[in-house]
C-alpha cells in the first residue's frame, strides 16, 4: 500500500490553514462578545426587540423572567440542528461557540444595567454593534445562529437577495410583534429603528464600499483617451469590437469599472479628449478580481 508524501507545499498549506482557523475564532470570539454586549447594555434593559433569535428571546424574558441570554441558546438548539443537517459539523462547531459565547456574555453583562435610558439612543448604537458583530461572524464563515442560519438558507435558495434585506424582512415581523407584547407602539417603532440601523450597517461591514461605476465609452479618439485613461489613473481598460448601425463603421468601445470617488475624473479626461463622446455611465454594486472581491470567495 502506497503512503501518502507530504511535501514542503503540503505541510506550508496545513499551517496556512491552521493560521486561518484560529484567525477565523479569533474574529469570532470578537464579534460575539460585541454582540453579547449591544443585547446586554442597550437593546434588552431598554425592551427594545430587535428582530431574529435575540427579539424572540426578550419578549419571552420579559412573559417568563427567565434571562434573555439564556432563551437565545435554548432557541438555538433546534436551528442548530439543522443548521448541521445543511452545513455539517464544522459550521455547527463554530456556530455553537458563537452562540454560546453571546448567551454567556449576555447573561453576565445584564447585571451592569443599560449603558443608556434614551430609547433612540440605545437603539441606533445597540444596532450599529449588532451589525458589527453579526457581519464580522459571517465573513468568518459562522453565523451566531438563530435567524442567522435561516437567511444563510434561503440564501442558498435566494442569492440575488443581499443578506441585509432577508434581515429586515424577517425582523419586521418579530419587531412587530413586539408592539403587541410590550403594548408600547414606541418601543416596536424604536426596534424597527435598530433592524433598519443593523441592516444596512451589515451591508456595509459585508460587502464593504463595492460601489463602483461601470463606464463604456464610443469615441473616435479611443486610443488617446485609452493611454490617458491607463497611464493618468492607472485602471484597467478593455476595447470591446462595436458596429455602427448608422455610420457601418466599426468602432472600438472604452469599457472600465471604477470606484465611485473615480468617476468624475474619467469624465474629465473624456471630455478633454473628445467633449462629443458618446459615454454611459451606470451603476456596479458587485464586482470580482484584482482590487475587488475574489471569486472564490464564499456568497455571503
Amino acid at each position: 500500500m502506497g503512503t501518502k508524501v507530504r511535501t514542503s507545499e503540503t505541510v506550508y498549506e496545513e499551517k496556512k490553514s491552521v493560521r486561518r482557523r484560529l484567525l477565523d475564532y479569533m474574529t469570532i470570539t470578537l464579534a460575539a462578545l460585541i454582540q453579547g454586549a449591544a443585547i446586554s447594555l442597550f437593546l434588552d434593559p431598554n425592551q427594545l426587540a430587535p428582530g431574529g433569535v435575540t427579539g424572540i428571546a426578550v419578549i419571552l424574558s420579559r412573559l417568563t423572567g427567565l434571562g434573555t441570554g439564556t432563551w437565545i441558546l435554548l432557541l438555538n438548539i433546534p436551528i442548530l440542528a439543522i443548521g448541521l443537517w445543511k452545513f455539517g459539523f464544522r459550521f455547527l462547531l463554530s456556530t455553537l461557540y458563537c452562540t454560546t459565547l453571546v448567551s454567556a456574555t449576555t447573561t453576565l453583562l445584564s447585571p451592569f444595567g443599560p449603558v443608556t435610558d434614551d430609547k433612540l439612543l440605545a437603539a441606533l448604537a445597540g444596532s450599529i454593534l449588532m451589525a458589527l458583530g453579526i457581519g464580522w461572524v459571517f465573513r468568518a464563515g459562522a453565523t451566531t445562529g438563530g435567524t442567522d442560519i435561516v437567511i444563510k438558507l434561503l440564501k442558498l435558495k435566494l442569492p440575488h437577495l443581499r443578506t441585509g434585506a432577508l434581515f429586515l424582512i424577517t425582523d419586521a415581523c418579530i419587531v412587530t410583534s413586539s408592539a403587541f407584547v410590550f403594548g408600547d407602539i414606541n418601543l416596536a417603532l424604536y426596534a424597527g429603528i435598530a433592524v433598519a440601523v443593523t441592516s444596512f450597517g451589515l451591508d456595509r461591514v459585508l460587502y464593504g464600499r463595492d460601489g463602483a461605476k461601470l463606464i463604456y465609452i464610443i469615441s473616435d479618439s479611443y486610443e488617446s483617451i485609452t493611454r490617458r485613461l491607463l497611464q493618468d489613473m492607472d485602471i484597467g481598460v478593455t476595447h470591446i469590437r462595436g458596429f455602427g448601425a448608422y455610420s457601418g463603421k466599426e468602432k472600438s468601445v472604452i469599457m472600465c469599472v471604477v470606484k465611485v470617488q473615480m468617476s468624475p475624473r474619467v469624465e474629465e479626461i473624456v471630455k478633454q479628449e473628445d467633449a462629443e463622446a458618446f459615454m454611459i455611465v451606470t451603476s456596479a454594486t458587485e464586482i470580482y478580481g484584482e482590487g475587488y472581491k475574489s471569486y472564490f470567495s464564499e456568497k455571503l
